[in-house]
């Protein structure tokens, strides 16, 4: 006999929506990242993701107001670029570096990870945009020290590396570093190329976006 269970796309989400508000406790966070962390949430199934999220300045309308025009997002990982729903941000490029052979190259001239060094062949797209990270730690701490030595600045930071190694070590280190650009991460180990692609779907929910 066939089993019985939930085929409905529409009902799934609902079923599952429903559950992460009565679990995880999103009235703890401002209206405007309730969406955000619904869909971080719904990615990874873990309702106490919520007790982890840390934020500075206004991450949500920064990251909008950047691509309603012509920002960029710039992702780390190919995992996170597939994961972004396209269709909810149909003005904007996705650029994706990390298998490029300059990237391999950057990557042994400055003697780092390639992820770091897809970092260094942003600047030209930087200044504005609204950076994605969710796999390498290396890649946010070389987006830390390009700032902080003066190079261009993005509208916003998303920032869920993931690992044993300096994931939250540099997740940290924004919180710490004040630069004055809005971000949004995860305190800790957790992290991931599905949450990160989550957190920029999210930005699309409430704003008349289908739920696919």
């Amino acid at each position: 006999m066939p089993r019985d269970y939930e085929k409905d796309p529409a009902a799934i989400y609902r079923q599952s929506f429903a559950t992460i508000e009565a679990e995880a406790g999103l009235e703890r966070l401002p209206t405007a990242l309730r969406p955000v962390a619904r869909r971080m949430i719904h990615a990874c199934g873990m309702v106490d993701l919520t007790d982890d999220i840390a934020w500075g300045g206004e991450p949500v309308a920064a990251a909008r107001a950047a691509l309603a025009g012509s920002a960029r997002l710039l992702v780390d990982a190919k995992m996170v670029a597939a994961g972004i729903i396209a269709t909810r941000f149909p003005k904007t490029e996705i650029v994706c570096v990390i298998g490029e052979e300059e990237t391999a190259d950057t990557a042994r001239r400055l003697g780092t990870t390639r992820s770091a060094a897809a970092v260094e062949l942003w600047r030209s797209h930087l200044a504005g945009g609204v950076v994605v990270i969710g796999n390498a730690p290396t890649a946010l701490f070389h987006l830390l020290d390009l700032i902080e030595g003066g190079g261009p600045r993005p509208a916003a930071i998303f920032a869920f590396p993931v690992g044993f190694v300096g994931a939250a070590e540099s997740k940290q280190e924004l919180i710490d570093a004040n630069l004055g650009i809005p971000y949004l991460t995860l305190r800790g180990r957790r992290g991931g190329s599905a949450i990160a692609a989550a957190a920029i779907n999210g930005l699309a929910d409430d704003l008349g976006a289908s739920t696919a």
